[in-house]
């Protein structure tokens, strides 16, 4: 368990920005408490944001990722598993292929194919057990989608978003697994696999960014 609990190239929790972002989290907290109150605070803290990804270093720090007021699911994932390991909750990355995005129109035009590669989401053990939890979608983007965000009681899984009437509005098509930090070698393969022209061309505009390896 130490691995998923050590500070890491990219989730580098005692960076001095670690200090402030979780200041309102009270470490005498019990443990599923604090996991769930900082889950909540990653969450709601980064408006939802898939059309600037940054697949390079200094993109996919965590740290640098709390310089922003935007993010993506990788992002946040970063972001949320280094907060846990502040605390001491070992905690460790997921990643997958999944469809049906939140506000996936307009990811679609630019990615030109409709599944979503390397979706991120958080692994988190707790009571003896791991329990995944998917920071990704913050209130005012599922308020905008007609969404009801992503809640996590720290016992059971919260991987798929909930659209209309009981049905799913995410389908995970393929899972990459989990890992102590983040797999920034296959991330950018499965992305120049899937997404070629992202990596033939460039795009640097205020409606989409990409930058890579």
């Amino acid at each position: 368990m130490k691995e998923y609990l050590c500070e890491t190239p990219f989730l580098d929790f005692q960076h001095d920005s670690f200090e402030a972002f979780t200041a309102g989290i009270d470490p005498n907290l019990p443990e599923k408490e604090k996991a769930i109150a900082l889950y909540f605070l990653v969450r709601d803290a980064f408006l939802y944001d898939p059309y600037h990804l940054d697949l390079t270093t200094e993109g996919l720090k965590a740290s640098n990722v709390l310089s922003k007021k935007r993010s993506w699911c990788v992002e946040k994932s970063s972001v949320l598993a280094a907060c846990l390991r502040k605390f001491g909750i070992p905690s460790r990355l997921g990643y997958a292929i999944v469809t049906n995005h939140i506000g996936v129109e307009k990811l679609t035009h630019y990615l030109r194919r409709e599944e979503i590669v390397f979706h991120g989401f958080v692994d988190v053990y707790l009571n003896g057990k791991w329990v995944k939890c998917t920071p990704a979608f913050d209130q005012r983007i599922c308020r905008v989608s007609g969404v009801t965000p992503l809640d996590w009681d720290g016992e059971t899984d919260s991987l798929f978003q909930e659209f209309d009437q009981g049905k799913k509005f995410m389908e995970y098509k393929h899972f990459y697994g989990t890992f102590n930090d983040v797999p920034i070698e296959l991330m950018n393969a499965e992305m120049k696999a899937h997404y070629p022209h992202l990596f033939e061309e460039m795009y640097d505009s205020k409606e989409f960014s990409f930058y890579h390896l």
